[in-house]
């Protein structure tokens, strides 16, 4: 999509079939989530819940800077095709996984798809969007991803109920092939000036291709602010179980959390357009932390459970567009992709962590899981006192 375009059209199609494309992309992948507990307890590895998350964000993470290298290089479409192509594999092959060993080795290699796609993703509509429309603009591409999410988790529960495991696992390869076949549609945004063709000797990286220092800050603030949703990916299920709700209903939490999130997140988009990022992230992490509050109480209390799971998602409706646009702004034209994996890397690590040790610590004991969402909103409360205090006011980006 010519970058031209831009000047008299905000919102060109091209946008929006990459809404459609990341829409489908996390519907095809979040579809599994509410079932992945219960089918890895089946297989015999019901003491492994923590690493269905942690696997998968670990491969995430470290192709990030791989992915972000090839987004300035190669092209972000091909590194979006990709990842699509992957998640596409991946379902496809999630019944014939039937051991312990060979679901986890699965879950690992599923990783890639999410280390490649978003990467590229935020990187082109950075290319097509003007910088005073930037947050506006990632807001609307967050609401397209939490629509995939929110969908994706019911859909994969009353799909699971009224046909089968397996049926779920080809609809969710499905699903990716859709994404892969509307990027297809797409052009090219990286400059032909920028563009070389994929060679073998550009996965080989040198320590500064690595990491972009320029974004260090919103990297700090989104490891803190998504150990929790790694945390809460691995506990849900069973705290859903726990508190009564019926099978087809695992899901619920999910759909309650991105409905919310897509009712806020475009106003946060033009808040932080108007306002700045800083403003509009000490006030959603001030509300996620109060959100974990109420999750920390809410043991036996439906109502409860699901008004944290609203307030969550408004905590991260805020939060997100925010989080993107704060970080393109920080990142030079030309190593956008570079910055944005790094903001993806800081992501991968603090949900990565966030399943690792709410495993750990929940150890399959409905009691322990105050102590999950405490040791949450205790990191939550460290990234509000670095947002207060540790980062300046900053004036928006010139490019």
């Amino acid at each position: 999509m010519p970058a031209t375009l831009t000047a008299t059209r905000t919102y060109t199609l091209g946008f929006w079939l990459m809404c459609l494309s990341s829409f489908l992309f996390f519907a095809s992948f979040n579809m599994l989530l509410p079932e992945l507990p219960a089918h890895l307890t089946r297989l015999g590895g019901g003491e492994y819940k923590g690493f269905i998350i942690a696997l998968f964000t670990l491969t995430a993470c470290i192709s990030r800077p791989f992915s972000g290298k090839l987004a300035d290089t190669v092209g972000r479409i091909p590194v979006m095709v990709f990842g699509s192509l992957v998640c596409f594999v991946c379902g496809f092959f999630y019944p014939w996984a039937s051991t312990v060993t060979g679901f986890l080795l699965l879950r690992l290699l599923h990783g890639f798809s999410t280390g490649f796609k978003p990467t590229a993703t935020a990187a082109f509509i950075s290319d097509i969007i003007p910088l005073n429309k930037r947050g506006e603009a990632m807001g609307l591409l967050g609401v397209a991803g939490s629509l995939g999410m929110a969908a994706g988790p019911a859909l994969g529960s009353r799909l699971t109920a009224a046909t089968s495991l397996n049926t779920l696992f080809y609809v969710s390869s499905g699903l990716a092939l859709l994404s892969l076949l509307v990027q297809g549609t797409l052009t090219e945004t990286l400059p032909l000036a920028q563009r070389q063709r994929f060679s073998w000797k550009l996965l080989r990286l040198k320590w500064n291709e690595i990491l972009e220092p320029q974004v260090f800050q919103p990297a700090i603030v989104t490891l803190l602010c998504l150990f929790p949703y790694g945390a809460i990916l691995t506990v849900v299920p069973d705290q859903s179980t726990a508190l009564g709700l019926k099978a087809a209903d695992k899901g619920l939490f999910y759909t309650c959390f991105t409905l919310a999130s897509l009712a806020i997140r475009l106003l946060a988009g033009r808040a932080s357009d108007k306002y700045g990022r800083l403003p509009i992230l000490r006030i959603s992490t001030i509300m996620l932390a109060v959100a974990l509050a109420v999750l920390t109480l809410a043991t036996h209390s439906i109502p409860l459970f699901l008004g944290g799971a609203v307030l969550f998602g408004l905590a991260t409706g805020l939060n997100s567009p925010a989080i993107y646009a704060w970080t393109i702004d920080l990142s030079h034209p030309e190593r956008r992709g570079r910055g944005v994996a790094t903001m993806y890397i800081a992501l991968e690590a603090g949900i990565g962590f966030g399943a690792l040790l709410a495993g750990w610590i929940f150890s399959n004991q409905i009691e322990h899981l105050p102590y999950v969402h405490g040791l949450s909103m205790a990191l939550t409360i460290i990234a509000v006192v670095y947002l207060l205090f540790g980062v300046k006011n900053q004036p928006l980006a010139k490019h």
